[in-house]
């Protein structure tokens, strides 16, 4: 069974009114309810990739940098743009509180949350500054992160670590990242953790080597220890989520962090310039606001989300995001791009020439797998993919891998190709 392009549009036009909770539902911006969503069928995945107008003329592996957006988030950032364009002023003030209530909402259902607890912004750098920059901390007090982190976390940290006085120490959670464990991983973090410790601040899905963090038994770890401290002593848990979210069916909940931060424009497919701060209520006290909000009346995700003029469009349409994730559904994603990047690693592995640095697993990895090439630099690795037709990246990092990333809009087929490509460098 194949699905067309309208059909596609009406089942993903609906999927997040079956998802939100009791008495809710999701409006658009007239104002109307979708019916119950479809899932598309094992066999869809080509009907999914038609409601994007990503060029065909490449095979794209390079998609955590930036999304192309799916038909239903181009329609409504155009539906927005022309409303503004028509007339800013009543458009902004007839539409602006209520489209930002059904992206929290949409979030929520995605996220397993409630609307109250997720801050909008702009990109996961935007959401780690707001974090880290209003985390309430005294002198002596203590920040580890690791040594594996992205830059905006380290610098974020470290600019918190000056005006507070607090103590910032990065440190390794594994040595060799093709052979790391839940165990040494869970081992190294509560080894670095002293009376001290206020936060532990780690990225969930690490863009230098592909290992996938297993947050919820880091917090489940950390749990043991918040234990016997008070509030105000606690170890909050602090992840940047980006490289997991759109790909592992997870609830925040499940996840066990106490802040989550997130752009939306990469694996969800969301309006680019667009991102999420989710916080649990627990926690909300030990962080305050960076900038005044305009979001009143809304809770702590209003109070956290930064002020002034945003890409308006761009923010109203992520709603749309989140539905078609929901109706193509949560699980089925991340077993499909599970599938293809196992098919990838195993290819890889049986290379002879080539050194896979990303797990095996799939509980340690979601979309990302770097490797090197014998005797190749990994920008020319890059380079010879694209004269290929393939689209690859380099991390950007002291130590440099080349990247691939088999992602919802990949076929099988296509990884057989990048596969074959990387073959005949050898």
């Amino acid at each position: 069974m194949t699905l067309d392009r309208r059909k596609f549009l009406l089942r993903s036009g609906a999927g997040v009114a079956a998802a939100l909770t009791a008495g809710a539902a999701w409006k658009s911006a007239e104002g109307s309810a979708p019916p119950n969503p479809l899932q598309p069928t094992s066999d869809d995945w080509g009907a999914v990739r038609d409601q994007f107008t990503l060029t065909r003329d490449y095979i794209h592996l390079a998609g955590l940098l930036l999304a192309s957006h799916p038909a239903p988030v181009r329609e409504a950032i155009e539906r927005h743009r022309r409303g503004l364009d028509e007339n800013p002023v009543d458009y902004l003030h007839a539409n602006e509180r209520k489209l930002e209530a059904a992206v929290r909402r949409a979030a929520a259902a995605y996220l397993g949350a409630q609307p109250e607890e997720i801050a909008l912004t702009d990109s996961t750098t935007m959401g780690l500054g707001t974090l880290y920059n209003g985390l309430i901390l005294r002198p002596g007090q203590e920040i580890v992160t690791s040594t594996h982190d992205h830059y905006a976390t380290h610098e974020s940290l470290a600019l918190k670590s000056q005006k507070s006085g607090a103590t910032l120490r990065r440190i390794p959670l594994y040595q060799r990242p093709a052979a790391a464990s839940e165990a040494e991983i869970v081992g190294n973090l509560m080894r670095a953790v002293t009376p001290r410790t206020r936060i532990v601040a780690v990225t969930w899905v690490h863009s230098s080597t592909g290992v996938k963090l297993p947050i919820p038994a880091m917090a489940n770890a950390l749990a043991e220890v918040n234990s016997g401290r008070a509030d105000k002593d606690r170890v909050l848990l602090c992840v940047d989520g980006v490289h997991g979210f759109g790909v592992e069916n997870a609830s925040m909940q499940e996840l066990g962090c106490d802040f989550f931060v997130a752009g939306t424009h990469k694996w969800l497919f969301g309006p680019r310039g667009t991102g999420i701060l989710w916080g649990k209520r627990s926690a909300w006290g030990a962080v305050s606001p960076t900038i005044p909000s305009f979001s009143r009346g809304v809770g702590w995700g209003g109070t956290m989300s930064p002020g002034g003029f945003h890409s308006f469009e761009h923010r109203w349409a992520l709603g749309e995001a989140f539905q078609f994730h929901l109706a193509t559904g949560k699980a089925r994603i991340a077993t499909r791009i599970h599938a293809l990047n196992r098919q990838c690693k195993e290819g890889l592995a049986a290379m002879q020439h080539v050194t896979l640095y990303t797990p095996m697993s799939d509980s340690l990895s979601a979309g990302l797998v770097c490797f090197d090439v014998r005797g190749r630099r990994p920008r020319e690795v890059v380079e010879s993919l694209r004269q290929r037709g393939i689209i690859a990246s380099t991390t950007p990092y002291a130590t440099s891998y080349a990247r691939v990333t088999p992602g919802l809009l990949n076929s099988a087929e296509e990884i057989d190709t990048a596969l074959g490509a990387i073959r005949a460098l050898g």
